[in-house]
């Protein structure tokens, strides 16, 4: 089983769609003093760490040993977790007391649907292997 693209169309859909709804209420987002810069670096970010993600379980998949999975899911979600917040902690001391609440609760929100899509495009790729068995 390899990662194609068919795999990691969801997440980039998901990127694309928040990159255009962060465009087009730029206006509004900056209104309610939200920092858009860093919503589009956090969009990007999580596009990343996703896509290693499916890379580690689709690995862990491959794998004969059927605990190996289990790791791979959990290394995955270590590996998002520890970027997130080293990203979060990056952010707070690079900017200082001017860092922005409302941008990083809101890639909270973000990182949630992210995983969603990322949880159903595997499980609809290990419902699918499982059946050619």
């Amino acid at each position: 089983m390899k990662v194609t693209g068919r795999l990691l169309a969801p997440l980039i859909i998901t990127f694309i769609i928040f990159s255009i709804i962060f465009l087009v209420f730029r206006l509004q987002l900056e209104n309610l003093h939200t920092d858009t810069v860093v919503l589009h670096a956090g969009n990007a970010i999580l596009l990343l760490i996703g896509i290693l993600s499916v890379f580690i379980q689709v690995k862990g998949m491959n794998n004969s040993n059927p605990h190996a999975f289990v790791r791979s899911v959990t290394s995955g979600m270590m590996a998002k977790m520890i970027v997130c917040v080293l990203a979060v902690f990056g952010y707070v001391y690079l900017s200082g007391s001017q860092y922005n609440k409302r941008s990083i609760f809101i890639l909270l929100f973000i990182y949630l649907v992210y995983l969603a899509v990322e949880v159903a495009a595997l499980m609809k790729l290990n419902k699918n292997s499982k059946a050619d068995a």
